[in-house]
């Protein structure tokens, strides 16, 4: 385990590509990962293998030097039949980003997710499953989710979650 973190370095590449949505260079890997670039990219070869070797819905792609984490081919009408309320996978994933974070400044989210992230927020505000808060002492939003999304995904909100929609 490299710079002390407890999650591998697989593992937490596999986090960058879930959370980046589109494909990625390893060298921005790297660098978001503080990590020698060899590293990284052994790192992805052990990953892309895992990948392949499980029966799994996901697979490692890589394109260019480009890596993403996506849907085996086949498998993308069945998850747009699922996905609630017409989101795409990409919105849904920013969704997910600030599922993850329970409430996330707008201007984290979209360094985390792209620029593209504007109209995810745009679209997830529309479909009332995020709310948006004026930051008190700064130029930026707190995002966090609404009652609509956890009716819709059956998630019951923690305390600390209550706590921290009261406190933006």
């Amino acid at each position: 385990m490299n710079n002390g973190h407890e999650i591998s370095l697989p593992a937490r590449i596999e986090g960058i590509l879930y959370l980046k949505g589109r494909p990625t260079p390893s060298k921005e890997m790297a660098e978001l990962l503080q990590e020698d670039l060899n590293n990284v990219e052994n790192a992805l070869w052990e990953l892309k293998a895992g990948y392949a070797q499980r029966d799994t819905a996901l697979e490692i792609n890589e394109s260019n030097g480009f890596y993403s984490l996506q849907l085996r081919q086949g498998l993308g009408e069945l998850v747009q039949d699922l996905l609630p309320a017409d989101l795409s996978i990409a919105t849904l994933r920013t969704l997910a980003t600030v599922a993850l974070k329970k409430r996330i400044l707008q201007s984290e989210l979209v360094e985390l997710r792209g620029s593209g992230a504007y109209d995810h927020i745009k679209d997830l505000i529309e479909k009332n499953f995020i709310e948006r808060r004026r930051q008190k002492d700064g130029r930026s939003f707190w995002i966090t989710l609404s009652e609509k999304f956890h009716q819709t995904f059956s998630v019951i909100p923690d305390d600390n979650e209550a706590k921290d929609k009261n406190a933006a």
